[in-house]
């Protein structure tokens, strides 16, 4: 199993604002690869803000627009991947 975190400039769109992918923490299973976004807003309603994103892409790299579901032996690797990604970690940090 691989870890690995994104830093290349990925965007995205919604229906209600764009921008880019500021931080991406993501790993590789034998189905999938889990993946924990921080999105921030450039355009749109939503713009100046920021969100969470819990999604997954194939083992080809396309994204999935499925419920990402992550094992319980993987959440390590999450753990992992999310050191590399301090502004989505701190927010996540909210959670527990």
């Amino acid at each position: 199993m691989s870890t690995r975190t994104e830093h290349h400039q990925k965007i995205f769109s919604l229906h209600w604002g764009d921008g880019v992918i500021e931080e991406e923490a993501q790993f590789s299973t034998r189905y999938h690869m889990p993946t924990v976004q921080l999105l921030k807003f450039t355009g749109g309603q939503a713009a100046g803000s920021r969100a969470i994103r819990f999604c997954h892409y194939d083992a080809r790299g396309r994204f999935q627009r499925s419920p990402l579901i992550i094992d319980q032996k993987d959440l390590n690797a999450l753990a992992h991947a999310l050191k590399k990604t301090p502004k989505l970690r701190k927010l996540l940090a909210a959670l527990a």
